[in-house]
Parts: structure tokens; sequence; C-alpha cells
């Protein structure tokens, strides 16, 4: 069947390392819509990504990628880091989403926010958690989820420090065990937090081992995006968030 690239133009704000967005979005992509990537910097790519470090590309000034990005005459702009806000908090959080919506005249929707848009959307109140983030952005991480009324049950730490690249290094498998200790008798959904780590090709498979739903960064701003421009569900949408479109 021949695409007709009308449905919509998505657009996507990346960090210039993360190497794992970019082909979610193409696995999950909506018919007849396009996708568009800007690349943003920010931050040292050899530091450990540690809570200063996405604070700062949070708080880093994106007015020059907003004109890129708003080149291609989007219907919606996504903010692709989750960590990044997270670390702020929620009205940092929603802030920028404003920021983003009043500088590409397009809808406007963050990693952050909507994974908790994913959460609220399943019913959960109550979470395993995890990601491949140093223990104090884990920890504002939660600190995030409560503010919004979603409580961790328990946190699974990837247990190592990774660098920019090493988070989109993990492979699938790992993403899997990883969301297997973040499950808890209480956890009510899983949640795996960051763009850049390849969850989406594991969320069917760990759904089906623990019998809950999974929600990850990547697979939230889909739904959220398919929901604010009214989009039909297809065939390549892991996990059981998106029963709820």
């Amino acid at each position: 069947m021949t695409e007709t690239r009308t449905a919509a133009k998505i657009g996507v704000l990346v960090p210039f390392t993360n190497t794992n967005l970019e082909p979610d979005m193409e696995l999950m992509r909506p018919p007849n819509t396009t996708v568009h990537f800007q690349r943003m910097g920010g931050y040292d790519v050899d530091e450990i990504p540690g809570s200063d470090q996405m604070a700062g590309l949070g708080a880093s000034d994106i007015s020059h990628d907003l004109r890129m990005i708003s080149g291609v005459r989007p219907d919606v702009v996504l903010y692709g880091c989750t960590s990044a806000t997270l670390t702020h908090g929620p009205s940092f959080d929603a802030d920028l989403a404003g920021q983003i919506k009043a500088g590409s005249g397009a809808a406007s929707l963050t990693a952050a926010g909507s994974l908790i848009a994913g959460i609220k959307a399943l019913g959960a109140t109550k979470v395993g958690f995890s990601s491949p983030y140093l223990g104090e952005v884990n920890e504002q991480a939660m600190a995030f989820m409560t503010e919004n009324g979603i409580e961790t049950v328990k946190c699974a730490n990837v247990g190592r420090e990774l660098g920019n690249y090493g988070q989109g290094e993990l492979t699938p498998d790992e993403v899997f065990d990883l969301a297997c200790r973040a499950d808890h008798p209480e956890a009510q959904a899983i949640v795996l937090s960051c763009t850049d780590m390849r969850s989406v090709e594991a969320i069917e498979r760990i759904e089906a081992a623990l019998g809950k739903p999974v929600v990850t960064s990547n697979q939230a701003m889909t739904f959220c995006l398919m929901q604010a421009l009214n989009l039909p569900r297809h065939d390549r949408l892991p996990g059981r968030l998106f029963d709820r479109l």
C-alpha cells in the first residue's frame, strides 16, 4: 500500500548522542506520517550523565533547535529526553512543553510528561521503575512520579555507571532483566525510563513474563502523539498501553 505521507508531520528533538529514539520512532511510526529529527547539544559527551548534566541539558537554549524543526511545519514536536526534565520537576516540564509549542507552532509533548500520561492511562498508581541512570537521577525520577500521584514500590538500578553511549548499548535482553528486577507484587505496571534505552523491543516479552503492562519513554510519546493527533491504531504498536487508544 502506497504511503500518502499526509496524515501528520512529527518533529522530534533528540540528544546528539542518542542512537535509539530514531529507530524506535520508525518502528512505531503511524502509517502516512513522516518523522523529522533535530539533534540537540548542551552537554559533554565524555561526562557520565548524572543529575547535573541532565539538568543542564533541560535548561539549555533550544531556540535554534526549534527554528530548525519548525522548517518542516510539524503537527507535533516531541522533546526526546526523559531525564532532562525529570531532574527539574513537573512544573519545569510543563513550562518547557509550552516553550516548544510557542516556538514551533505545533502541539508539544515531552518524554517525561508522556511517561506520566501513559502510566495514568493504564490507571496505575503503584509502579516498578528502572532506567540506565545513575542513582541520583532515579531518585529525582521517583520524586517526579510522586508529585504526579504515582508511587514507586521498587526501583531497580542498572548497577554500574553508564556513559552517554553506554545507555544506548544496553541490549533488549539486558533491558528485560532490568525490568524483571523492578517487579514487585504491588506494582501495577513496569516503567522503563530513557529514550536511548532499547525498551521498545522488549515490551511484549516483559509483559508476557510478568503479566503486567509496561510503559517506556518512546512508547509513551508515540501513544500521546497518536492521542493528540487522533491517529488510528496500527499493528506495529507494542504493549497493552495502546489498548487505551
